[in-house]
């Protein structure tokens, strides 16, 4: 199943690639939330693919609402055809497309891949988390860590939160996937976002991290589980036990004094 999976996430990558060669970019906003042409063109590709190999699994993804008013099953896809759609509209190189196989309320095989840089991470629950053919393990713990967001440079929250944690350096990366990528390949320390994220954000990474010995959880400290309404008030991202533990602290504390999330 797993070498089947990839192969079809990276046909779908591949897909990607030729769609925005072909200048097919146009989309509408939803809010704050850009909503690309070829989301759906992704989403429908994807769930061909899948339902051609696994006609009795369900495929749940964002750009499928019907999928998501229904009573979750117990084993499904979890797609999310474009992790970082700015990225992929505005010509960079930081998005993903990504599945993850969902038993019980958690991910159990996972693959994540970039076509731009040809990043290929995926993970099976106990057996390890890759990067391409490589086994990634997080490491050990820095005087001072990396942090990783998606703005050209520290702003807001993150700078506060770069600024309080002694951070030495400062990645900036697109899609959300793709950041937490950056931790379990031992590229970055950190990843802090106190804002809305949903199950297709963050179940394959989660997998990812977590096999390759760091940490996700949500802005609470607690476990993420998915359950419920597929919505997540925000994450913090870790290498280690140290530096998650350290940025939570800051983050209860900024929050008690009246910080601004």
């Amino acid at each position: 199943m797993l070498k089947q999976l990839i192969a079809v996430v990276k046909e779908v990558g591949d897909l990607l690639l030729d769609w925005r060669r072909a200048g097919i970019r146009e989309g509408v906003w939803h809010g704050s939330q850009f909503k690309a042409k070829v989301d759906v063109m992704a989403h429908n590709a994807f769930q061909k693919l899948l339902q051609d190999l696994w006609p009795r699994i369900p495929v749940i993804s964002e750009e499928n609402p019907e999928s998501l008013v229904v009573e979750r099953p117990d084993f499904y896809w979890l797609i999310d055809p474009i992790d970082g759609t700015a990225s992929f509209v505005n010509g960079f190189s930081g998005f993903v497309t990504q599945a993850a196989l969902m038993l019980n309320a958690l991910p159990v095989i996972s693959v994540i891949y970039a076509p731009v840089t040809h990043e290929l991470y995926w993970a099976e629950l106990g057996r390890g988390a890759y990067l391409n053919e490589k086994r990634m393990s997080v490491p050990a713990v820095r005087t001072t860590a990396i942090l990783i967001d998606n703005y050209p440079e520290p702003r807001g929250v993150t700078l506060e939160a770069y600024k309080a944690l002694h951070c030495q350096k400062y990645l900036e990366c697109g899609s959300i996937s793709l950041k937490i990528c950056k931790i379990a390949d031992g590229t970055a320390d950190i990843f802090f976002k106190p804002v809305h994220m949903s199950d297709w954000d963050l179940a394959a990474p989660q997998l990812v991290i977590e096999e390759a010995g760091g940490i996700l959880r949500d802005i609470l400290g607690e476990h993420i589980r998915y359950q419920g309404d597929y919505s997540h008030p925000g994450i913090i991202a870790a290498a280690n036990e140290v530096t998650f533990a350290r940025a939570l602290s800051w983050y209860t504390t900024f929050m008690r004094e009246g910080g601004v999330p």
